[in-house]
């Protein structure tokens, strides 16, 4: 696995919305961008492969303190729909990380251009989640704050994963990636394509074709996938604060998964290895794709990408017949 063919043409690759918003400070202008440029540099021997290369970013952080700020201003300043603010964060990150991934291209001397899209992504108006608010959003906060919040401005918390209470808003199945032509026809001109950005900007559709939004944050890692599978792109990566998926996770006998089966990886799941807080969505998301016709989802971190692409490192998630 570690000959050079193993490079796949087409790629997609997810990343976090904390690949630009710190976990400490206060996620300044002068901050964004300076976590994009390290994210850039990161990335540069993934960004410098000749081949054709999906980016979709997160926005979790960055939607949440947006709800944040709407709600401190109400009194103010018109709030916005959770649509458009999706929409705003998907424009910004857009604009930072395509201008640092550019300025790390061109400081090596490679021509390469980045472009962002804004993107509409098709749900279903009926869909359950938008009756059980689950993803949670924006900055941490101690019970306490968080049960305040709430009462003063009307939002859903939760307790996230045992490390703090978040704001959390319905999360609905990305059914269609709305001009996924315009994304293959970027690709195919060697131009990376930042593209679904914080799960892409989530509309329904009536009954006369025309699209509304509605509000709803979409999960990046399962429009990634559904991206990948329209646009026939065999290979999605995920890119997460760890090289490789483990189970019994934080305990004695934490194993990491190197090479596994799609079916091995469905058992571990309905197992409970990974939680819905952390691990638990990109691994469905995985599985998701796989099952719709993808190849190899491959798990690892920011700083391992190329490394994982030829095999060295990283969790490889294959069909049963291909392990």
């Amino acid at each position: 696995m570690r000959s050079s063919v193993n490079i796949p043409r087409r790629l997609i690759v997810a990343i976090g919305g904390n690949a630009m918003d710190p976990a400490e400070g206060k996620g300044t202008p002068e901050e964004q961008k300076a976590i994009a440029y390290s994210t850039a540099k990161a990335m540069l021997p993934l960004l410098e492969l000749d081949n054709q290369l999906v980016l979709v970013h997160g926005n979790g952080p960055q939607v949440g303190k947006l709800l944040l700020a709407n709600a401190i201003a109400r009194e103010r300043v018109a709030p916005q729909s959770l649509d458009i603010l999706v929409a705003q964060t998907q424009g910004a990150m857009a604009y930072i990380l395509a201008q640092a991934f550019e300025n790390a291209l061109r400081e090596v001397g490679n021509p390469r251009h980045v472009v962002g899209l804004v993107t509409q992504v098709e749900v279903d108006r009926d869909d359950p989640a938008f009756q059980n608010p689950t993803k949670p959003v924006g900055p941490f906060f101690s019970e306490a704050e968080g049960q305040a919040l709430a009462a003063e401005l009307g939002v859903t918390v939760k307790e996230d994963s045992g490390r703090g209470w978040r704001y959390v808003v319905p999360s609905p199945m990305p059914k269609h990636v709305c001009d996924i032509s315009l994304v293959e026809s970027l690709m195919c001109t060697r131009t990376v394509v930042i593209a679904g950005g914080g799960g892409g900007i989530p509309v329904v559709r009536d009954e006369h074709g025309r699209r509304h939004g509605v509000d709803a944050v979409i999960d990046k890692d399962l429009t990634t996938g559904v991206m990948a599978n329209v646009l026939g792109i065999r290979d999605m990566m995920i890119l997460t604060a760890v090289p490789r998926v483990a189970i019994n996770f934080g305990k004695p006998d934490q194993r990491e998964l190197k090479r596994v089966s799609l079916s091995e990886m469905r058992a571990y799941q309905a197992q409970g290895h990974f939680p819905a807080g952390s691990m638990g969505p990109k691994i469905e998301a995985a599985l998701l794709f796989l099952e719709a016709g993808g190849k190899r989802v491959i798990v690892t971190s920011l700083d391992t990408a190329v490394p994982a692409l030829r095999g060295d490192t990283g969790t490889h998630i294959v069909r049963d017949e291909d392990l």
